[in-house]
């Protein structure tokens, strides 16, 4: 009885102390992606195994049911123990990143996956990126050192090593998303412009010798020649299908199982999860989803403003900037803006990587947003 009064007032305090609006729409977004799971990419799973199970849409529910647990581990701790038990998570994952080129498994040409036992097909990057973000916020607001271009230099020396491993996977488009939020985090600490104008245009040099020089990423060449030539490429061939699939939807979308896409692109449960809700519940559908992640991220920037601590206020940027990013590389792929990356949508598409991801971002969201309770 003792037992269940403590469950219960820890419970009761966690929920009085959270921002509630905010983990409605975290919520609202998860269970919009299951739906989408059970109605549209279920069907993919009955095509592919020749049953009539629906399997895309349990493991979707059990990584939902993995990350709503992990929410709320994260969003209950106090920020101290956030912050410490992030700094050790960092490093684990970091070391299993550094595996990935040795014990990693290889699809498509990429080796980006360890497989576990309990998380198979895990991706570290997906799990690193998190931890990132409150590592590098620590070393720009610490106080040991007065000297802010030594922060910067440590950094930049952080950054560049997990971009190097990215790059051996290779893995672009997670590189240039952890570039961007850290980008991000240090033009809000207060850099010299010319200074970080000249990081990106070394940043970029450098991308550019990679893509056009170096073999390993040929593949990466023929995708933006692809891109700008609609004659040439395969993957010209997935971007049409999407934009077709988008267009085709129309403003109401042509109903519940009857789009083609995700049956005609491989994946598409996943990089192009936009289009085939797109086509079968219409623009519309994506205006309200596009609707719930701009309220998503006003929130959080109205929490920020009221903010004191530096170092609270560059992590809840950093996090919600790395979830804005890769979901506008989603939508953008998806339209043709961009050329074809992997990104999934945060939140909405299949897997377990990304879900566990997005389910540490939202509870050190949750937990560094939510009310101060005096005992």
């Amino acid at each position: 009885m003792q037992n269940n009064t403590f469950l219960y007032k820890f419970y009761y305090q966690w929920w009085k102390s959270i921002d509630k609006s905010i983990f409605l729409i975290i919520s609202s977004l998860f269970a919009i992606g299951l739906f989408f799971s059970l109605v549209s990419t279920s069907l993919i799973a009955s095509d592919k195994l020749d049953t009539n199970s629906y399997f895309f849409f349990f493991k979707h529910l059990i990584y939902i049911l993995i990350g709503i647990i992990i929410i709320y581990i994260f969003s209950s701790l106090k920020t101290v123990q956030l912050f410490h038990y992030s700094y050790f998570l960092f490093f684990i994952t970091l070391i299993s990143l550094f595996l990935v080129p040795i014990i990693g498994v290889e699809v498509k040409g990429s080796k980006r996956w360890i497989d576990l036992f309990f998380l198979p097909r895990f991706q570290p990057i997906e799990l690193l990126k998190p931890f990132l973000i409150i590592v590098i916020s620590s070393i720009l607001c610490s106080v040991r050192s007065s000297n802010l271009y030594l922060k910067y230099l440590l950094s930049i020396v952080l950054v560049s090593i997990i971009s190097l491993l990215l790059i051996m996977q290779p893995d672009i488009g997670q590189t240039l998303l952890i570039v961007f939020s850290w980008a991000v985090l240090i033009f809000t600490s207060g850099i010299n412009i010319f200074i970080l104008f000249g990081l990106s245009i070394f940043a970029f040099i450098s991308l550019a010798y990679l893509i056009m020089y170096v073999p390993k990423f040929n593949y990466i060449q023929s995708r933006i020649f692809s891109f700008f030539n609609r004659d040439t490429g395969t993957h010209n061939f997935q971007s049409d299908k999407a934009i077709e699939s988008i267009t085709s939807g129309g403003y109401f979308g042509k109903g519940i199982g009857e789009g083609t896409l995700k049956n005609r692109v491989p994946e598409a449960h996943t990089d192009y999860i936009i289009s085939v809700i797109s086509e079968e519940f219409g623009v519309v559908a994506i205006m309200l989803i596009l609707l719930l992640f701009l309220m998503f991220i006003y929130m959080v920037f109205k929490k920020i403003n009221y903010e004191k601590d530096d170092k609270t206020k560059l992590v809840l940027i950093g996090c919600v900037s790395l979830i804005l990013m890769q979901a506008t590389i989603h939508v953008g792929v998806n339209i043709r803006l961009f050329p074809t990356t992997g990104m999934t949508l945060p939140f909405l598409s299949y897997g377990g990587s990304s879900i566990v991801s997005i389910s540490i971002l939202s509870g050190i969201i949750l937990n560094l947003t939510k009310r101060k309770i005096r005992n």
